[in-house]
Parts: C-alpha cells; sequence; structure tokens
C-alpha cells in the first residue's frame, strides 16, 4: 500500500479536482491515511463522537448553509470541536467560499482547506476513483501479460523458457502486449485484477540473443496496451517425460493472485511446439467458457451417455434368445 500526503494529491490531481487551496501551505505534508471520504455533517452540528476524522472530508453546500446561518460565537464553538481531530483536509464543493473562522482555525491546526469547482457527487465520485487507485492492493508478479482475444493472459514460468519469444510472435499476429518480464499487478475489485507495466521498462522486451527492442516503434501502437486485466495464467514448463499433463481440461484448476482466483493452464513446452496458436486456443476457450460452454465438459457427458447406451444395448442382446 502506497503512502499519499495531502501534497501529492493536490499535485497530481489539481486540475482534475479543480482545487484551489485556501489555506497556508504548511499543513500540505500531513498524511492520508486511507481511501474513504467522508460527509462530516454530523460533526459539524456538535456530535463528534462518531467522527470518522481520519477520512478525507467534503463539506457540500448543506454544510456550509447550516454553518452560515449560525451566530458567530456558535459557529466557532462548533468547529473547535472538529478541528480537535487530526483530520488529512477538508475539500469544499461547489466554489463555496467557508467562513473565515473555518479557515482561521484549519491555519491554526496546519489543516489544508481547498475549494472546488465541482459539484458534492462529482467530487465524490473522482476523488474516490483517485484514492482507490492510490490505495488498491497490489504486487509485482515476473511474467509477461498479453491481451489476446481480448482476454488477459499472464505468461509466468522460469527465466529463459521462453515468456518473451511467445509474447513477440502473439504480437506480429495481431494482439497486444501489456508488460515484460514485470507486471505489478492491482486488485480494483474483490474479483478483478488488472496487469500494467514497468514505468521504466515501458513497453521494452529482451529477446535472448538479439537483445532490448521496443514493440511500440517496431509494431506501432496497435501492438500494446497500457493495462488489461488479468483473466488466465499460462504457467509455461520444459517438458518432462516423467509427469503427467492435463488431457482432457475437465477439473479445472486456478491460481490465486492478491486473493483472486483464476484460471491456471500449464503447458508443457518442446521443440517444435506452437505456442502461439495455443495461446490463441486458450484465450477462445476461456470465452467460450465465459458464455457457459465447456467443451472438454460436454465431451464427457457424451462419452459417458454414450457408454451408458451401449451397455444397455448389450445388456439387452445378450438375454435376447431369440
Amino acid at each position: 500500500m502506497e503512502n499519499i500526503t495531502v501534497e501529492r494529491l493536490y499535485r497530481e490531481r489539481k486540475d482534475f479536482l479543480e482545487l484551489t487551496l485556501l489555506t497556508s501551505e504548511d499543513g500540505l505534508k500531513k498524511k492520508i491515511p486511507n481511501n474513504e471520504v467522508h460527509r462530516p455533517g454530523l460533526a459539524l452540528s456538535g456530535y463528534t463522537e462518531r467522527f470518522a476524522y481520519e477520512r478525507t472530508q467534503v463539506i457540500g453546500e448543506t454544510e456550509m448553509s447550516f454553518l452560515q446561518n449560525l451566530d458567530s460565537n456558535r459557529r466557532k464553538e462548533l468547529l473547535e470541536k472538529v478541528f480537535r481531530f487530526d483530520i488529512p483536509c477538508i475539500i469544499i464543493s461547489k466554489n463555496i467560499y467557508p467562513p473565515a473562522e473555518l479557515l482561521e482555525m484549519a491555519n491554526q491546526t496546519k489543516t489544508p482547506v481547498f475549494q472546488s469547482r465541482l459539484t458534492t457527487t462529482e467530487l465524490t465520485d473522482r476523488l474516490s476513483l483517485y484514492l482507490d487507485n492510490i490505495f488498491a492492493p497490489n504486487t509485482t508478479v515476473h511474467g509477461t501479460l498479453v491481451d489476446v482475444y481480448g482476454v488477459g493472459l499472464l505468461y509466468t514460468g522460469k527465466s529463459g523458457v521462453g515468456k518473451s519469444e511467445c509474447a513477440l510472435d502473439l504480437v506480429e499476429r495481431g494482439h497486444r502486449l501489456v508488460a515484460d518480464d514485470i507486471v505489478k499487478v492491482i486488485r480494483k475489485t474483490p474479483e478483478v485484477i488488472v496487469g500494467t507495466g514497468s514505468e521504466l521498462l515501458g513497453h521494452h522486451m529482451e529477446i535472448r540473443g538479439v537483445g532490448i527492442i521496443d514493440l511500440e516503434s517496431l509494431f506501432g501502437i496497435r501492438a500494446i496496451r497500457i493495462q488489461k486485466r488479468i483473466e488466465v495464467e499460462v504457467r509455461l514448463v520444459l517438458w518432462d517425460n516423467d509427469l503427467d499433463y492435463e488431457r482432457l481440461g475437465i477439473e479445472d484448476k486456478f491460481t490465486r493472485i492478491l486473493g483472486v482466483e483464476i484460471p491456471a493452464v500449464t503447458i508443457p513446452i518442446s521443440p517444435g511446439k506452437n505456442i502461439t496458436v495455443i495461446s490463441e486456443v486458450i484465450a477462445m476457450n476461456h470465452m467460450l467458457k465465459v458464455y457457459g460452454q465447456d467443451a472438454a465438459k460436454e465431451f464427457s457427458k457424451r462419452l459417458s451417455a454414450e457408454i451408458s447406451r451401449k451397455k444397455m444395448v448389450d445388456e439387452y442382446l445378450e438375454s435376447d434368445i431369440e
């Protein structure tokens, strides 16, 4: 989980959130500890026992109207109760300018206060989108991520097994590279993980015997993607005669990344094996399963039905003495 300061929020999303800083810069080093956004209506009315002060506070027109309709002493009394807490920052929507007492106490406690031109709903949505992305669980995986027919295939395996070469062949056939060697994985929702590349590596790729190549320069913008949902892990392993590999595919195998379960396919590598075509089949077969069609299970059902039918016929003919 990344650390984020109010200064980083302001620097990176000043235009996106349409922010104007109303207080001094003394409080910009404050940490934002989580991705939660809070509307402090109850706290501003005086009830602070359950005040979620560690969240980014968004004040809308309703709260500001309440404060502005109070006399100065009562307003100061209520604001003093709120600013006793270590609030990361306050953002006021709809370009509303706050009362002087609020800015005075904010400066005293070094609490940054911003003004935004956005409506409260739009501000909350945009702020949550940014913070959710920052605080989303993430990890890095040694592998290669390729978009094949719209399915994100994550290739894993030992160094030198052929992950990059397979990805290069797929790009040449019209598919799109997301990341090679280092894949940053982010959990967007409890059931969705998204992979992206390293900012340093970009869409460069190391091909043994050739060196570093730039996929975007070689194949154009159509050959790359910035990010892609990871839907299947393809494990590339060297062929071992002593091991039994999946032949029917009836029993689905899965792996977990950041707590998200995705299908996993193990492909043994041997000379002359066309991993590129197999990859395209894996992607198309995955989409068929998504739409409710599982070829291996349907074949198994037909085979079982045929065996059962043949057994019944044989038993009937054995008892027929005509």
